[in-house]
């Protein structure tokens, strides 16, 4: 039954069953220390320092990743990039480098997954055009080259995994090479990348190793085949 009160409340009493107490807190404390803006820079961090020299510059640049330890001497013991630089003698890049490495670095430290900026780095393309590193792999710009850079730190460190060719094809791409020395014989195979001095760009690994072989267009460093 309603009952309207027109008076001023002072005081609640509730009578009836007691109300239940909190359960006492279970969950135990997250000590795991996850990468992430705010974490301050320890004075030392370890890393390591790569030499990129190209064709369309008299200087090399010198690209130092610095990576933090997270969790150290524990079961989830982590190593995160935190930082990255570049130098060179080379002025004429000042600027983007700048802007750039200013901007990897944020993203090392927002924490999460920074492989993505793997395939960032690779999908610029200098309008001047781009070059043959050793081994006959094109790099189609400097930032691409840095993306390299990148990558290779990132499986270092243990972030990217090695994904190469398995067993059955690895034996595929040996067999392919051995028969088409004894064909041609070592003359043709281009003295420092190993692979014929006529073969096409490879559009899946990017390295001048795709010959014409069988009636069919086919990598001999990756495997990829026109014929499946």
């Amino acid at each position: 039954m309603a009952r309207k009160i027109d008076r001023r409340i002072v005081k609640v009493e509730v009578k009836g069953k007691a109300a239940p107490q909190a359960l006492p807190e279970t969950r135990t404390a997250d000590n795991v220390v996850h990468m992430h803006e705010k974490l301050e820079r320890p004075e030392m961090l370890i890393g390591s320092t790569y030499k990129i020299k190209t064709p369309q510059s008299d200087h090399a640049l010198y690209v130092t990743i610095n990576d933090i330890v997270l969790n150290q001497g524990t079961e989830h013991e982590l190593r995160r990039p935190f930082e990255i630089f570049i130098n060179s003698k080379n002025m004429d890049h000042f600027q983007w480098i700048v802007a750039l490495t200013r901007i990897i670095s944020a993203v090392f430290r927002k924490g999460g997954d920074v492989t993505f900026l793997v395939e960032e780095l690779h999908s610029v393309f200098d309008p001047r055009g781009g070059y043959f590193k050793k081994g006959g792999r094109f790099v189609p710009s400097l930032v691409a080259e840095i993306g390299d850079v990148l990558e290779h730190h990132l499986r270092s460190i243990g972030i990217l995994k090695d994904v190469g060719p398995d067993a059955h094809r690895q034996k595929l791409i040996d067999e392919k090479r051995e028969q088409y020395r004894r064909q041609r014989g070592d003359d043709s195979l281009d003295t420092e990348s190993g692979f014929p001095t006529h073969a096409e760009v490879c559009g899946k690994c990017s390295t001048k190793a795709m010959i014409f072989m069988d009636g069919c267009l086919t990598c001999l460093n990756c495997g990829e085949s026109k014929c499946g």
